[in-house]
């Protein structure tokens, strides 16, 4: 009786894994074929994060095409612009003034 009983166990623990071996190979095949990536431990990885798409195509797709960074002649009018408007200014008085003789340079003198 009490061989019938230990070889009934370890016929149970032989079948328990088997099927455990069985599902085992079974979710590896099933993350195989379908890309996932098995994590049987299930402690956090970083494939959640790594599997989404990468979003800086669609920022940059927002944002309409700049044509000052490639063609020299919009930035040389835009620099003639900024210059004669310096000018204007001087003339009138109101130029931001040259290197160290602004309001607190002229403090420090007195």
């Amino acid at each position: 009786m009490l061989s019938c009983v230990m070889q009934c166990s370890r016929m149970s623990n032989f079948r328990l894994l088997l099927a455990e071996a069985a599902l085992k190979g079974v979710a590896e095949a099933r993350a195989r074929i379908f890309g996932h990536v098995l994590n049987p431990t299930g402690l956090p990885s970083g494939n959640k994060i790594l599997r989404k798409k990468l979003i800086g195509e669609k920022v940059a797709a927002w944002y309409p095409y700049d044509i000052k960074r490639d063609d020299p002649l919009v930035m040389a009018r835009e620099e003639k612009a900024r210059l004669s408007k310096l000018e204007m200014q001087k003339r009138r008085g109101k130029a931001a003034p040259k290197k160290g003789q602004g309001r607190r340079a002229l403090k420090r003198n007195k």
